[in-house]
């Protein structure tokens, strides 16, 4: 790893341990109040597919998995932290349907995720995303 890189990988880091205190109050002991994850999704909505596969497809390795694939990967991972991750999942799976994912797909990686996670926090995340697809139902890109 080159310096340069090192020195944008710490930034990166930096910038996702911020994201993940401003998500999850209880992260590294900071509290947060008045932080509604909801204003960080206006912030940054659903990005066209072809950014997406730029920012987190195919940019730090070209022959990795692309966006979609990617998405749903963070899906399953979200999916098993239960409680912690529901905030982050509405964002992804909304960034994985713009990147191509197929909502059979969302749901499909989601319940895999019940032997890992629980039924619960899978029920959760299969509501969060049935919410994600009746928005998208009433308002097609």
């Amino acid at each position: 790893m080159s310096e340069d890189f090192a020195k944008i990988f710490q930034t990166m880091m930096e910038q996702g341990q911020t994201m993940a205190r401003a998500f999850t109050p209880s992260f590294g002991g900071t509290t947060f109040p008045g932080v509604d994850p909801k204003a960080f999704e206006k912030l940054f909505p659903a990005m066209p597919k072809e950014m997406l596969e730029f920012f987190f497809g195919k940019t730090f390795n070209p022959e990795g998995l692309d966006a979609r694939t990617r998405f749903l990967v963070t899906i399953a991972a979200i999916t098993v932290l239960g409680p912690v991750g529901e905030p982050q999942i509405r964002l992804t799976v909304q960034n994985a349907l713009a990147a191509g994912a197929t909502k059979r797909e969302v749901a499909e990686v989601i319940w895999q995720m019940s032997m890992f996670g629980g039924l619960p926090a899978t029920q959760k995340a299969l509501e969060i995303a049935q919410a994600v697809f009746s928005e998208t139902e009433e308002n097609p890109a």
